[in-house]
């Protein structure tokens, strides 16, 4: 745990870090909320084509029954409407309220049923007795209905009518992918699960975040090439891997975003490997944030990290939050909503996200040219910003620290850990070196960090 008590803020986070992206993003989590997502349905589908109003995704359908690794991709699972009627026709649990009522992938039902079977379907969560529960039933056909324990202590008519107008079909699991060239082959990999029905942190806060990530990344010039993928949680990473499998290898990078609009510490969760580039710069502007933060080692359970970082993949994927799942009395339930979420937490952990595919992007490995003692910097231009104005833009020990450790072994994050100076800094003397005959960008780049 840091506790950093000057926060460091770079101007770029300055830049991204305002009230109008902070608006842009919970109106779209706002727009969002209302639908009922599922792995599969057209709740997906809807939430998939709001997505397009602000990137081009590619959307992709995967018939149901092929084969991904272990799994087959389910059934497909659709809802219009459900209830539970008391013996005066009064709906006291409904559908058209609050999705939550319903146990997500319940099979269809009508019918009427005694008080004691009834509660054999009913979920509640006696601790917290005004919110209602999310539960799920995927793999297991079942049929069921979630409420408040305020709601259940209430029930006291014999006999109830249950009504579920859902179908559970073969049809397709949707995904969406947006894919962002840039000037590498080599490709960073942003996920997010977009499953979950009216959840805003654990679901839709990743997602907004992804779409103004992608966004932005889509005007600018990148190094890598970036991949945005929406899928349902588990199952969507298990068959975006196996459908894609032959172009894993190109992914060197990647993040799973969630859990980032409370007001929690922010939470990074290690790739399988532990050391690799992007756990070293999440460290990096976590550290630098003035914020407090955890970095917590890789285990096989939460988000799709666990598959994308599965022994036969291990790729370097980490999983970036705020409150890690599970840790917060409103994970899973119906406060969950958009007074649990705050716009200055959502542009906050959008800023984070710039600052660390920033640094990604731009962490290259140099080579100084003429290596043998200080070269000389007046010759080219360099002695008068460096030594007589402050506002230049340039940093004299910064150019020094890149000169010396420029050795084709260190990257421009090694330089600036090694030297304590801001990134930008010394990614702007590397810039300005590398226009003269001083420094080269080695051909072998973005090598694991080595300090």
């Amino acid at each position: 745990m840091v506790n950093l008590q000057e926060p460091v803020e770079t101007k770029l986070e300055k830049a991204v870090n305002s009230s109008d992206i902070a608006q842009e993003i919970y109106q779209l989590i706002t727009e969002l909320y209302p639908i009922c997502r599922s792995i599969t349905g057209d709740g997906f589908r809807k939430t998939l084509r709001i997505l397009q109003q602000h990137i081009p995704l590619s959307v992709h359908e995967v018939p149901t029954g092929t084969e991904v690794f272990d799994w087959k991709v389910p059934k497909e699972w659709n809802i219009k409407d459900a209830y539970i009627k008391n013996s005066q026709g009064e709906k006291i649990v409904d559908f058209a309220n609050l999705n939550l009522h319903v146990v997500n992938y319940s099979i269809p039902v009508h019918q009427k049923i005694s008080l004691d079977e009834l509660k054999s379907h009913l979920f509640t969560l006696p601790d917290y007795p005004d919110w209602v529960p999310y539960r799920t039933s995927y793999y297991k056909e079942s049929w069921g209905f979630c409420l408040s324990h305020n709601q259940f202590l209430q029930l006291q008519d014999e006999e109830y009518e249950v009504c579920i107008d859902s179908s559970l079909e073969p049809g397709n699991l949707t995904y969406g992918e947006y894919f962002i060239p840039g000037a590498s082959s080599e490709e960073v990999l942003i996920s997010c699960h977009a499953c979950h029905p009216s959840l805003c942190n654990d679901n839709l806060s990743g997602i907004a975040i992804a779409v103004f990530l992608a966004k932005r990344l889509s005007q600018t010039k990148n190094h890598y090439s970036y991949r945005f993928v929406f899928i349902p949680g588990t199952i969507g990473s298990i068959t975006w891997l196996s459908v894609n499998e032959a172009n894993v290898h190109r992914i060197k990078h990647g993040l799973v975003l969630t859990c980032l609009g409370d007001a929690g510490n922010f939470t990074y969760k290690k790739s399988r490997r532990g050391n690799t580039e992007i756990d070293e710069i999440v460290s990096y502007v976590l550290n630098n944030s003035g914020h407090n933060y955890k970095i917590i080692d890789f285990f096989p359970y939460g988000y799709d990290e666990r598959q994308y970082c599965s022994p036969g993949f291990n790729l370097a994927v980490g999983c970036f939050m705020r409150s890690p799942h599970g840790s917060f009395p409103e994970y899973h339930t119906s406060a969950d909503n958009l007074d649990f979420v705050k716009p200055q937490y959502l542009a906050d952990s959008f800023a984070q996200c710039v600052s660390i595919l920033h640094i990604l992007d731009s962490n290259q490995v140099y080579v100084n040219q003429k290596p043998k003692c200080e070269p000389q910097l007046g010759k080219r231009g360099l002695y008068r910003s460096v030594g007589g104005q402050k506002d230049s833009g340039l940093n004299e020990m910064a150019i020094l620290w890149v000169l010396n450790l420029a050795d084709g072994d260190h990257t421009l994050l090694d330089i600036a850990k090694k030297s304590g100076m801001p990134f930008d800094d010394i990614k702007t003397a590397a810039d300005r070196l590398s226009q003269t005959d001083l420094l080269k960008k080695e051909i072998l780049q973005h090598k694991a960090t080595t300090i």
